[in-house]
C-alpha cells in the first residue's frame, strides 16, 4: 500500500486514523535556510509531532534527521509532543563541503588562517518512541507489533538476510541458536557459526576515505574458549533468537568495520530528481528496517523527493508520505512508483 499526500503535512495527517502507522522515518527541514529555500526556515513545530504521534501505534519508533546546528531545537519539539527520546544515531560522511569565510581575505589586518565554520561531516537521527500502551514492551509488541527495534535484522557483517516480505533474518537451525533447549545451549558457542553479526550501534558511516581515516586499526584477535558463553538477547514476537559468538577469531583491520556502512550505488538519484538534500536510499532502507515490524507501515511527514518511500517499498513495507511542494511531490510519485515496480 502506497499513499502519497500532497499538501501541508499537519493537515494531511489529520486525514489518517489513530494508531495506523508502525514507524516514522523522516528527513524534515533543519531550520537553517538551506540554499535560501523557504521550506527550510524552521524545524517542524510541536503540533506537527503531536499529530504524527497520534497516528503512530503505541510503542512505535521514529527516526528524525537534523543537522548539528539545530538538533537541540528538533529534539525539544519532538520531546514536547510526548515522544520518549531513546537515542541519537549519528550519520558520519566525508562529502561535506566547508562553508567557512576566510576572514583575512576580507580584511588583511585580521590574522591569517582563521575562518567562521567547520566542515560538515555528520547529521543526527533522533530515535524516539511513542509511549507504550501496555505495562511491558513484550505485551505491547504482542498487541500492536511495535515497541522493539530490529536488532538481528540490522546487525553488521551478518550473513545475508531475507527481506521483510519473506521474513525476518531467517537462518538454518545449524546456524541459529534460537529456540534450542537447555542441553543444546550447553554446547560451546564456538561450535555454532554465528549468523547474526555485530550488534548495531548508534553510529553509521559512509565508508569514504575521509571517514575511514578517523578510525584506528585493530589487531587480529584469537578465540578464547573461556568466553564461549551465549549472550543474552531479546527478540520481538515471532522472530528468531540470535546470539553472537564471543569466541571466534577476528582478522583485524579498521575499527570502521564495527559500524554499519550503507552500500549506496554510484547512481543513487533517479533521473529528474533535483531535490538538494537527498539521503542515500541504502541508508534510509537500513533505518526503515531498524524500527519497522514485518509488513508494517512507514510514515514520512516530509517526503521531499521520496527517498524514504523508495526505501520503505524496497524493504517490503507500506508507505504513507506527505509533501507540500508540487514539484517534489511529482518526483516522489515517480521514484516510489519505480521502487514498487521492482520490489
Amino acid at each position: 500500500m502506497i499513499n502519497l499526500l500532497h499538501g501541508d503535512c499537519l493537515e494531511q495527517m489529520k486525514t489518517l486514523d489513530d494508531n495506523s502507522v508502525d514507524s516514522i522515518v523522516s528527513d524534515p527541514p533543519y531550520g537553517i535556510s538551506f540554499m535560501a529555500k523557504k521550506w527550510d526556515y524552521d524545524v517542524p513545530s510541536v503540533d506537527v509531532w503531536t499529530e504524527a504521534m497520534r497516528v503512530l501505534k503505541p510503542g512505535g519508533h521514529a527516526l528524525i534527521a537534523c543537522g548539528t546546528r539545530t538538533q537541540h531545537r528538533m529534539v525539544v519539539n519532538i520531546e514536547d509532543a510526548g515522544f520518549e527520546v531513546r537515542d541519537v544515531v549519528s550519520w558520519i560522511y566525508g562529502s561535506g563541503f566547508p562553508k567557512s569565510l576566510n576572514i583575512h581575505k576580507k580584511d588583511e589586518r585580521c590574522p591569517d588562517g582563521w575562518g567562521t565554520a567547520l566542515k560538515p561531516a555528520c547529521e543526527f537521527f533522533t530515535l524516539a518512541r511513542k509511549p507504550l500502551s501496555e505495562k511491558t514492551v513484550a505485551a505491547n509488541v504482542l498487541k500492536w507489533g511495535t515497541g522493539g527495534i530490529n536488532i538481528d535484522g540490522c546487525r553488521v557483517e551478518g550473513k545475508p538476510r531475507t527481506t521483510h516480505k519473506d521474513g525476518n533474518f531467517r537462518t538454518t537451525s545449524k546456524d541459529n541458536r534460537g529456540g534450542l533447549n537447555s542441553y543444546e545451549l550447553s554446547v560451546p558457542l564456538g561450535e555454532y557459526p554465528s549468523a547474526t553479526g555485530r550488534f548495531p550501534a548508534n553510529l553509521i558511516h559512509d565508508g569514504s576515505q575521509q571517514v575511514l581515516e578517523l578510525f584506528p586499526e585493530t589487531k587480529p584477535s584469537k578465540a578464547n574458549p573461556r568466553n564461549n558463553k551465549p549472550s543474552e538477547n531479546v527478540a520481538m514476537a515471532g522472530a528468531n533468537l540470535g546470539h553472537v559468538s564471543h569466541g571466534h577469531s577476528d582478522n583485524g583491520g579498521s575499527a570502521a568495520r564495527f559500524f554499519y556502512c550503507p552500500k549506496a550505488s554510484k547512481k543513487d538519484r533517479d533521473e529528474g530528481n533535483n531535490h538538494p538534500t537527498v539521503k542515500p536510499t541504502a541508508l534510509m532502507q537500513y533505518l526503515c528496517r531498524l524500527i519497522t515490524p514485518t509488513g508494517g507501515v512507514v510514515l514520512d511527514p516530509y517526503m521531499g523527493s521520496g527517498s524514504t518511500g523508495k526505501a520503505a517499498v524496497r524493504e517490503g513495507f507500506s508507505f504513507v508520505g506527505c509533501e507540500l511542494d508540487k514539484d517534489y511531490y511529482e518526483i516522489a510519485k515517480a521514484r516510489v512508483g519505480t521502487a514498487e515496480s521492482i520490489s
